[in-house]
């Protein structure tokens, strides 16, 4: 969850292509907060933990809604996107078909919860299912989790490419240079997941994905948010940036970071 929330943050103050498209940049300044993003990453993983590693898709999703719902009215300027802030407030949501890259910046939690991944994947699509039931929101989620799911257990990059190729069938044949100069804010996870995956293979470090995924400019906070959380499974995070994530949000989501670190 660091890995997702550290990259929401450090790109919240680039979003909408307010960056120089390049690695160099200061991470953290006053201007960088967090985002709805980082609401329902938190959203998500405190309905998995409510539900336990047991639970059923179905009531996963009954968790996914509540808790969204909580989390995304008790915040509601974060930035949702129009139709998701009426998803919150509405008295019985429903799927409404979105292939947004939400469903893929919010499923971090299920990376690491699972002990199959099988089971990761079918958790992944029961949080994307309550929303973007679309199959390309779906597979955005399942993407994600499942490349944190095979990094944190000792794959390798080619391991993983190989399977997100096979599985998924993104197109991952640009590099980073070549994305960059293509650059434009497009929240779909057709767009989002094939430059969070490419900052992911060429990242050296937790810090270097993530500067990767800010370097292409955009929806940079989201595709941060993915490619950080792709990253921290496989080098971690480091201590001194979880201290500056836990300063840069309020009490109640370091309280459910902490009953998840603690799971």
């Amino acid at each position: 969850m660091y890995g997702a929330i550290l990259g929401d943050i450090i790109g919240s103050r680039f979003e909408f292509d307010r960056g120089g498209w390049t690695k160099d940049f200061e991470l953290f300044t006053p201007q960088c907060g967090f985002t709805d993003d980082t609401a329902m990453t938190v959203a998500v993983a405190e309905a998995l933990l409510d539900a336990g590693a047991d639970a059923a898709p179905e009531d996963i999703e009954k968790a996914c809604v509540s808790s969204m719902q909580k989390w995304g009215r008790k915040y509601p300027n974060a930035g949702y996107g129009a139709r998701f802030i009426g998803w919150l407030f509405e008295s019985d949501p429903k799927p409404y078909n979105s292939w947004g890259n939400g469903s893929a910046m919010r499923v971090s939690a299920a990376g690491w919860l699972y002990g199959t991944i099988e089971k990761t994947r079918e958790a992944a699509r029961a949080t994307a299912a309550v929303s973007h039931n679309h199959p390309e929101g779906i597979k955005g989620a399942e993407c994600t989790a499942a490349v944190i799911f095979l990094a944190r257990n000792g794959h390798t990059k080619e391991e993983i490419k190989k399977y997100v190729t096979e599985e998924f069938g993104y197109d991952l044949s640009m590099s980073v240079d070549e994305l960059r100069p293509l650059h434009e804010h497009v929240e779909s996870c057709m767009d989002s997941l094939p430059k969070a995956l490419v900052s992911f293979f060429e990242g050296t470090s937790y810090e270097d994905a993530v500067r990767n995924a800010v370097s292409l400019g955009g929806d940079t906070d989201t595709l941060a948010a993915i490619a950080g959380a792709m990253a921290e499974g496989m080098y971690g995070v480091p201590e001194e940036l979880k201290e500056e994530c836990r300063k840069r949000i309020p009490e109640d989501m370091r309280l459910v970071l902490d009953r998840f670190s603690s799971r």
